[in-house]
């Protein structure tokens, strides 16, 4: 992708997500006794022109549900060090957050009430997502553990 000019040169961390990957995970289960719910799908990442905006797709089955989501990532906010994340699901929900990757790669994406760090390999064949979710803002629990692997 090329870049226009006066995009914010810390977008270009964000092409280590571009490409199309197979999504695999599970939603942890609120009670201990029940199973683990299975994640099956995919996800795309794709520059808009200009390289201003990551478009994020997903289309997975959670359990025997469908979900679909488009999320626009950025551009890079210098006066956070974030870069804005706005999603939007076909169940009608819309949730905003900011990304955040620190100096060894390990991204960061934190709302209100979800929050994830996503470990990209250095190969980016692969990368590896742990989810928590809120009840309120202080208490966190387990929600969801993804794994994605890139297709050609």
């Amino acid at each position: 992708m090329t870049h226009n000019p006066m995009t914010p040169i810390e977008n270009k961390r964000l092409d280590a997500l571009v490409g199309r990957w197979r999504s695999r995970g599970q939603m942890v289960p609120t009670d201990p006794s029940d199973p683990a719910i299975e994640i099956a799908g995919s996800d795309t990442y794709e520059w808009l022109t200009g390289g201003f905006f990551l478009l994020h797709r997903v289309a997975v089955r959670i359990g025997d549900d469908q979900v679909e989501v488009v999320e626009m990532i950025g551009p890079y906010d210098p006066a956070t060090g974030t870069y804005p994340m706005r999603s939007f699901d076909n169940h009608g929900a819309f949730v905003t957050m900011q990304a955040s990757v620190a100096d060894d790669g390990v991204w960061t994406f934190a709302g209100d009430t979800e929050r994830a760090t996503l470990v990209i390999a250095d190969d980016r064949a692969t990368m590896s997502a742990t989810w928590e979710r809120a009840d309120d803002t202080t208490t966190w629990h387990p929600w969801m553990t993804m794994s994605f692997t890139r297709l050609s």
